[in-house]
């Protein structure tokens, strides 16, 4: 399907006087859908209006291009209208008359009968047929700006252009008109881009909210989307489950931004001459606020990519996997922490996704996940999956709804086995939904949901605050199992092999810094800093450094992270054909008869070898025929069909030949031959 509006990667470069350029935006890629609002929010100076223009067509790209409707954007038009800040009123025409000059220029080929009627009805959509013969001057400024919305949407534009229309407006004017907004955009049907530096505003209006890097070469830091349903009220939104936590987001994105601008060129240039034999020494490195990101921070905090010549890693916070999935696939990450299964099912372009293939030359952590029940259940008894089997039973009439990060994550493989032994179906006797980690706790306690499987320290905050109970952990179910790896796009390995051979260096030795049980107190610290997990340092602790509390008992987990320790970071093929398998048995993709072309291109101990080579540690092998979970079912990775079939309940699945397009170039990945 076409979208509506797409900017397809533009540039926008502006000439200096004194020969050179400034690179205003780079690389920006968006594709929005008919009557959606956009905001874009971002620090003065990052091109938030300078993109809005480019839609208006008040101004062109240097590269790339907007589309709408399939036609390039290269001029002003009526289908297009825009809303400035300064409303941009004629001041010796009334209100009727500056609303009636864009209609007659406008709808010249209307009777004037109809172009009067078109008028004295935006007049009234407005609220201003009390003042339809005032004139600026003798309106407040909200008045002013109804006006210039008025004779916006007169014309019957198929794009509202907002640039940060209630900026100049006291809050409560400004409340006032951002509702009436609201409901006028939902009657006409009107597509919505708005620029504003406002993040409530952003989040009461907003269908997705793009944040923009600080500039020079402005890109898409992040986008959030608003899960609040329409219409909405206010004070609704406010005390949506979601609210706060996409708010604090967009507030740390923006900080994040301010302190990056402070520390000068060396952050924003992305030319820094390479040295030390890598193509590149400055990355930015996608993660989630979870316990298991140590090995990042610690890589960071400690010294270690330094060490191996990175010398400027930039640990972006994503605020969910979609989004760092989005990052890594339009370049905007150079690597990324990922849930288990990802690379897999981007490479193999998993619910119908375009394919971008994905490489993993490392483990960075195993266990370390829980499933938390509401507490609820606990007060009716349930302390085993039996006993919810026969809690979902006794009331057919409610469904019963659990949280999961991402369809690829263990978290959702491993909830969905451990159900399904227990003879509920995952997908007909409850209700899996996606939620982003930080936001678990708060669907939690809104009762949005009865349950989630779920990273720390998201289990333990919902035990501390007596809002559930954790009734297993991925110990129970697979322990060793892996749980997040190192995600990179195939061709940016072929374009740094050296590079990545480094970053794998530096997170080797940061996983062997985490399970370090000495050094966990200090990890604790470094995690719940404000720029990493922003938490109390009583939420990261159980589990990784003190007894694991379940809400019904604690005990210790020496375990329950694992970051180095018996080969952990190997990057196992057969680990990798078990993930195929649940991808298939739930409906994600087909089981592909190429597999092990598939496995072979996606986990690379190759790499991973390479680099423990160069690190002075033996070669590691740890590649077991055969796997085996809590159920005590073998795992044959000479038969993962007749695996599939063995399992009782499951989707129709196929196995069909899935090809990938663009293979490795030979010898890639700088491995020593």
């Amino acid at each position: 399907m076409q979208n509506f509006i797409e900017i397809d990667h533009v540039d926008k470069i502006f000439p200096l006087a004194n020969g050179g350029e400034y690179i205003a935006l780079r690389n920006i890629n968006l594709k929005i859908e008919k009557v959606e609002f956009i905001s874009l929010i971002g620090h003065s100076g990052c091109g938030k209006s300078t993109l809005l223009n480019m839609v208006a067509g008040l101004s062109n790209a240097t590269h790339g291009g907007v589309i709408l409707e399939g036609r390039e954007v290269t001029e002003p038009g009526p289908d297009r209208m825009v809303v400035f800040q300064n409303y941009s009123l004629l001041p010796w025409l009334t209100v009727r008359q500056n609303i009636a000059l864009a209609v007659n220029r406008v709808m010249n080929h209307y009777p004037e009968a109809q172009r009067k009627a078109i008028v004295e009805e935006n007049i009234s959509i407005v609220g201003l047929k009390h003042a339809a013969n005032k004139k600026p001057g003798q309106l407040s400024g909200g008045m002013k700006q109804r006006v210039a919305i008025a004779r916006a949407l007169s014309t019957k534009p198929k794009v509202l252009l907002l640039d940060e229309p209630f900026g100049a407006l006291d809050a409560l004017t400004r409340g006032n008109l951002q509702e009436s907004l609201m409901r006028i955009v939902q009657e006409n049907q009107v597509t919505c881009i708005m620029v504003t530096h406002d993040v409530d505003e952003a989040l009461l209006l907003s269908d997705r909210i793009v944040m923009l890097t600080t500039g020079p070469e402005a890109h898409i830091g992040q986008v959030l989307e608003v899960p609040i349903p329409r219409p909405r009220q206010r004070l609704e939104v406010v005390n949506h489950p979601s609210y706060y936590g996409l708010r604090n987001e967009m507030v740390y994105f923006l900080n994040q931004q301010k302190r990056s601008k402070k520390v000068g060129a060396v952050t924003v240039n992305k030319e820094v001459i390479p040295r030390n034999g890598l193509e590149k020494i400055n990355l930015d490195i996608g993660f989630i606020p979870l316990t298991d990101c140590a090995p990042l921070i610690v890589a960071k905090e400690k010294g270690f990519f330094e060490n191996h010549g990175l010398e400027q890693v930039n640990l972006i916070r994503e605020p969910s996997w979609q989004e760092l999935a989005r990052g890594i696939a339009d370049g905007r990450l150079d690597a990324a922490q990922m849930v288990a299964g990802m690379p897999l099912s981007m490479t193999l372009g998993a619910g119908n996704n375009i394919s971008i293939p994905i490489i993993t030359s490392m483990v960075l952590s195993r266990n370390g996940n829980a499933i938390t029940l509401a507490k609820k259940f606990r007060e009716m008894g349930v302390t085993n999956l039996t006993q919810l089997k026969e809690a979902i039973n006794t009331a057919p009439d409610t469904v019963h709804t659990f949280g999961i990060v991402h369809p690829a994550s263990m978290h959702n493989l491993l909830l969905r086995y451990w159900l399904a032994s227990g003879g509920i179906d995952p997908d007909q006797d409850v209700n899996l939904t996606v939620i982003p980690p930080p936001q678990m706790v708060s669907n939690l306690k809104a009762g949005n949901i009865d349950g989630y499987c779920v990273g720390e320290p998201w289990n333990s905050r919902a035990v501390l605050e007596d809002l559930g109970y954790v009734i297993a952990t991925d110990l129970d179910i697979w322990a060793g199992h892996p749980e997040k790896v190192l995600g990179v796009k195939e061709d940016w390995v072929e374009k740094h092999p050296q590079t990545h051979i480094a970053l794998v260096k530096a997170l080797i030795e940061a996983c062997e810094y985490c399970d370090d049980r000495r050094n966990r107190e200090e990890i604790v610290e470094l995690l719940s800093r404000e720029e990493y997990l922003n938490m109390s340092m009583e939420y990261i602790r159980p589990g990784f450094v003190d007894d694991y509390n379940y809400g019904t008992k604690i005990e210790p987990l020496l375990r329950f992270n694992q970051f180095y320790v018996n080969n952990a970071n190997y990057p196992s093929r057969v680990e990798g054909l078990w993930i195929l398998t649940q991808l298939a048995r739930w409906g994600y993709t087909d089981f592909p008869r190429n597999w092990v072309e598939i496995l072979e291109r996606v986990r690379r101990p190759d790499l991973f070898n390479e680099a423990c080579r160069q690190l002075g540690i033996p070669d590691m092998d740890s590649e077991p025929q055969n796997l085996q979970l809590f159920d005590k079912m073998i795992f044959n990775a000479d038969d993962p069909v007749g695996y599939l079939e063995r399992l009782s309940i499951r989707r129709d699945y196929k196995v069909s030949e899935i090809l990938i397009d663009s293979p490795p170039a030979p010898n890639s990945g700088g491995v020593r031959q």
